[in-house]
Parts: C-alpha cells; sequence; structure tokens
C-alpha cells in the first residue's frame, strides 16, 4: 500500500489542471516568425510574414497557403531566404501581415482586408541585401538570413472542398548568415542563445523568448556532433 504521509516542512503537490476538449480553429502554439522572401519569374521580389515552420538538421519546412505569391514563386523558381526577426522588427512585419503580392486580391483575403501591396520591403520599411547562392535578396535588418533550394513540395489535403490547398515546401539551407552580435563569442559558427531572441507567434500574437527557465541536459552535446 501506498503511503500518503506528507513529510514535515515540504508542500503539498499541486493538483494538476482539468482538461477541456475543444476544436480551435488554428494550432499555432508558438513558432518564429519568418519573413520569407521569394522572387517571381521575371526576378521581381516579395516578402511574407509566416510562422509554420521547422527545421530538422540543414532541411526546412515550410507551411504555405498554395495559392499565395510566395508559394508561386518558390514552386516555379525553387529559391527563397528564410529572414527571422527578433523583437525590434516587429513593427516592420505587422506593416505586411494584411498585405499580398497576389493581384487581383482573392474575394476570400479581401473580405478580411487584405489589400495587394507590389513593394513589399518599402511597404515594410526593410532593405534588400543580395544573397550569395540564390536570387532572393535577404533582409538586412533581421539578425538571421538562411538562404535556401526547393528540395520537394507535398501538397497536403485539408478538406474534401478544398483539396490541396495547403503546401508543405522542404528546403535545403545553402547559407546562414548571422548578425555578429549573435554569434556565440569565441566560436566561428555558433549563435549565443542568451544574445538570440527570436520573434514569436502564438495565436495570431507576436512575443519575444524570456530569458532560460532552466539548462537541459542536451547542452551538455557538443553542437558539432549534430553536424
Amino acid at each position: 500500500m501506498t503511503s500518503t504521509t506528507q513529510a514535515p516542512g515540504t508542500a503539498a503537490p499541486a493538483t494538476p489542471a482539468t482538461h477541456a476538449v475543444i476544436d480551435p480553429a488554428i494550432l499555432y502554439f508558438g513558432t518564429p516568425v519568418v519573413l520569407l522572401s521569394t522572387v517571381d519569374t521575371d526576378g521581381r521580389p516579395n516578402l511574407a510574414p509566416m510562422s509554420s515552420v521547422f527545421w530538422l538538421g540543414k532541411t526546412a519546412v515550410l507551411g504555405l497557403a498554395a495559392r499565395s505569391q510566395t508559394a508561386l514563386n518558390l514552386a516555379a523558381t525553387g529559391e527563397c531566404v528564410l529572414n527571422l526577426p527578433s523583437p525590434a522588427q516587429v513593427d516592420a512585419v505587422d506593416r505586411i501581415a494584411l498585405t499580398t503580392g497576389r493581384d487581383p486580391v482573392s474575394a476570400r483575403k479581401a473580405a478580411v482586408g487584405y489589400r495587394h501591396e507590389p513593394d513589399k520591403f518599402g511597404r515594410a520599411g526593410l532593405t534588400p541585401l543580395a544573397s550569395d547562392t540564390v536570387a532572393p535578396p535577404r533582409v538586412a535588418e533581421c539578425p538571421v538570413n538562411l538562404e535556401a533550394r526547393l528540395v520537394h513540395a507535398h501538397p497536403l489535403e485539408r478538406d474534401s472542398a478544398e483539396p490541396r490547398s495547403i503546401v508543405a515546401f522542404e528546403v535545403h539551407v545553402t547559407r546562414v548568415h548571422v548578425h555578429e552580435d549573435i554569434r556565440a563569442a569565441g566560436t566561428a559558427h555558433r549563435v549565443d542563445p542568451d544574445r538570440w531572441r527570436p520573434l514569436l507567434m502564438s495565436f495570431q500574437r507576436f512575443y519575444g523568448l524570456g530569458d532560460e527557465v532552466h539548462p537541459s541536459r542536451l547542452a551538455s552535446i557538443d553542437e558539432e556532433w549534430y553536424r
């Protein structure tokens, strides 16, 4: 039989919160914001904020609406740059949040306030920089620029009424640029997580990253092991 006697001077364990079954329209529990730059087949640049992204090694997976200008550009040219803003760029990101490179704007997007913007860099007040390995420009103000090439596009079935409306783009990172002030001191190829503060999106709201809450046992593994 298990004893329930509480040791003297210790606090009683907290009672776990009760779960509720819900059906949210979105599942954005918190991911980094990315300003994804692409070019169309005529070389015109587009810049789009997005946050459906994750990384595995040098591979990034991007979730995009199949009919967005960014998705069309990426499918056509096979190149992009993932520009990672910090909270310092939140105003710039928000200035292009309800804009689209598509012309005409779809009725669905127009109904919630989207409008066509041919110059996303200008509208955001951001500076384009030439990339090294791909045609789309980088964003000078973003502390991290990841140049990448398309490996594969995976159409996703969302519902029977609008099949293949979302695409998961698998891209390979070909070059990494970082601001010097987030590089780990004394290293050539490492980012200091205490200096790098990504801009995060959680349920349509912007957040910054706080201080480290607990050491991780994974930190005992040298980063080069993953290479």
